[in-house]
C-alpha cells in the first residue's frame, strides 16, 4: 500500500473508531446524574411503556424499541429514545442494543397470527434479544415471562413461555425472569372487561365455578420492581414473581369489583369446555377479546410462589383491589 493511501486509510479508520467510541459513550451514561442506557424491547407495550417512565424516573436514559415506536407518547418532561426493531431480526435488535448496559425484554403475544406465533415470539425471539444483547456487552438482562410458565404444558402459550425462560437462561447466563401475575391497569384486558361485563349484563359468567386463585398486581407496581431491579447493586441472575397484596378466588374478585362499583349481577358458572369453544370463536374477530390461551390460564391458579423474592423484597407495597379498580372505573 502506498504510503498516502495507507495513511487515508489509518485516518478513515482511526475516525470511524472515534466515532463509534464516542456514540457508545453516549449511550451509556454521558449525561451527569444517569446510571446508564437501557434498551426496552416492547417499549409502546401495555407494561414496556411504563417499565420505559419508571426507569426514567430512576435516571437511566431509555431506548424503546418497537415495531411502532411512532406510539409512543411524548411527555413534558422528556421522553425516552425510540427506535424501530423486531425481535424476529438480528440487524435491528443488534442496533437497538448498541451501547447499551442493560436491557428488558417486555414483549409478549397472545394470539397467532401467521409468523407471529408463540415459539417464534416467546422462544427464538427472546433466545435472540438474550444472545445479541450479551455479545453486545449487555451487563443487565431483564426477560419478563409470566407465573405460571411451564415448558411442559398442553397449553402452547404457558409452554412457549416456559421455553423460552429456558432459552435465554442458555443464551445469557445470568439474566434475570420477572414473572408477574396477572396485571392491571386503566388500559388492561383483564380487570377492564370485567367492569364492563357487571355494568352492562345480568348474568355474569364465570370461569368454571370460580374457584382459581389469583393474584392480580398492579402493571405499575411491576414496572417500578423491574426499574428497582436494574438500579440494584446484585447483578447476578435471580426469579422474581411479581403479585399483589392478596389473594382471590375468581368469585371472591368478581364480588369485590362488584361491590366496589355498585353492580349486582347474578353469577353463574361456566364449564371450561364451553369457554374453549367460545374463545376459539372469539379469538378470529377483532382485537380477540378472549383466547383459548386465556381460558388455559385461567384454570390454573396464578398466584406468585412464596419461595421466589417479590415486591415487598424490593420494599413496594402492592396495591389493593380497590386501588386497582378505581384506576380502571376512572378510566373507563
Amino acid at each position: 500500500m502506498q504510503p498516502l493511501r495507507q495513511w487515508q486509510w489509518r485516518h478513515k479508520s482511526c475516525r470511524w473508531t472515534c466515532r463509534l467510541t464516542a456514540m457508545a459513550a453516549d449511550l451509556t451514561g454521558s449525561a451527569v446524574g444517569h446510571r446508564g442506557f437501557i434498551t426496552v424491547f416492547g417499549g409502546t407495550g401495555f407494561l414496556g411503556r411504563r417499565i420505559a417512565r419508571h426507569l426514567l424516573e430512576h435516571r437511566f436514559d431509555v431506548r424503546t424499541a418497537s415495531r411502532h415506536p411512532e406510539r409512543v407518547r411524548p411527555r413534558p418532561d422528556g421522553a425516552p429514545e425510540t427506535t424501530r426493531a423486531d425481535i424476529r431480526d438480528d440487524t435491528t435488535v443488534a442496533a437497538a442494543l448498541f451501547g447499551a448496559y442493560g436491557a428488558v425484554n417486555a414483549v409478549s403475544l397472545y394470539v397467532e397470527r401467521g409468523r407471529a406465533t408463540f415459539e417464534a415470539v416467546h422462544v427464538e425471539a427472546a433466545a435472540r434479544v438474550a444472545r445479541l444483547a450479551r455479545e453486545s456487552g449487555v451487563e443487565r438482562l431483564i426477560h419478563v415471562s409470566g407465573i405460571g410458565a411451564d415448558p411442559t404444558s398442553s397449553a402452547s402459550y404457558i409452554a412457549a413461555r416456559g421455553r423460552g425462560e429456558i432459552a435465554v437462561q442458555q443464551a445469557f447466563p445470568g439474566a434475570i425472569l420477572i414473572r408477574p401475575a396477572v396485571m392491571c391497569g386503566p388500559d388492561d384486558a383483564f380487570l377492564t372487561t370485567v367492569v364492563r361485563l357487571l355494568r352492562h349484563l345480568p348474568i355474569y359468567p364465570m370461569f368454571g365455578l370460580g374457584e382459581t386463585r389469583l393474584q392480580p398486581v398492579y402493571v405499575e407496581d411491576v414496572a417500578e420492581g423491574i426499574a428497582r431491579v436494574l438500579a440494584g447493586a446484585e447483578a447476578g441472575g435471580a426469579l422474581y414473581e411479581f403479585a399483589g397484596a392478596r389473594i382471590y378466588t375468581y368469585r371472591e374478585l368478581v364480588t369485590r369489583i362488584a361491590d366496589r362499583i355498585k353492580a349486582r349481577p347474578r353469577l353463574v358458572p361456566l364449564p371450561f369446555a364451553l369457554w374453549r369453544i367460545v374463545a376459539s370463536v372469539a379469538e378470529f374477530l377483532p382485537g380477540s377479546p378472549l383466547t383459548r390461551n386465556q381460558v388455559a390460564l385461567m384454570q390454573r391458579d396464578n398466584v406468585a410462589s412464596a419461595d421466589c423474592p417479590g415486591l415487598s423484597t424490593l420494599e413496594i407495597a402492592p396495591a389493593d383491589i380497590e386501588t386497582l379498580v378505581s384506576a380502571v372505573v376512572d378510566r373507563n
